[in-house]
C-alpha cells in the first residue's frame, strides 16, 4: 500500500523531483497539524493553504510568486508553533529550490 501511495505522489508532481519533495513536505505539514492538540484560531485557513499549495504542486510547474504567497500565509497562520518550526522549516527550504523571485524596481 505504501509503494502505491509513493508512486501516485510521484504521478501527480509530474517528473520535477522538487515537486515530488514539496508535495511530500506539504503532507508532512499537514499530518503535524492534524494531530496538534493546541487549538489554532488559523488552523482553518493552514489547512486550506496547504491543500491549495499541494494542488498547484501536483499541476506542475508551479508560480513563484504563487509558492511564497502560499508560504507566508501559512507561516503566518502556524509559525508560532514551536513544533511545527522542523516541517515549516522543511517547507521554506523547499519552495526555495524554485529560484528567485524577480526583482521589481
Amino acid at each position: 500500500m505504501k509503494q502505491r501511495q509513493k508512486y501516485r505522489r510521484v504521478a501527480e508532481a509530474g517528473d520535477d523531483p522538487r515537486g515530488v519533495a514539496l508535495c511530500g513536505a506539504v503532507a508532512r505539514l499537514r499530518r503535524e497539524l492534524a494531530v496538534l492538540p493546541a487549538e489554532l484560531p488559523d488552523r482553518a485557513a493552514a489547512d486550506d493553504e496547504l491543500a491549495a499549495l499541494h494542488a498547484m504542486v501536483s499541476a506542475g510547474d508551479p508560480e513563484v510568486p504563487r509558492l511564497r504567497r502560499s508560504l507566508l500565509l501559512i507561516a503566518g497562520a502556524v509559525g508560532s508553533i514551536s513544533a511545527l518550526a522542523p516541517a515549516l522549516t522543511d517547507l521554506r527550504e523547499l519552495i526555495g529550490l524554485y529560484g528567485e523571485a524577480p526583482r521589481r524596481f
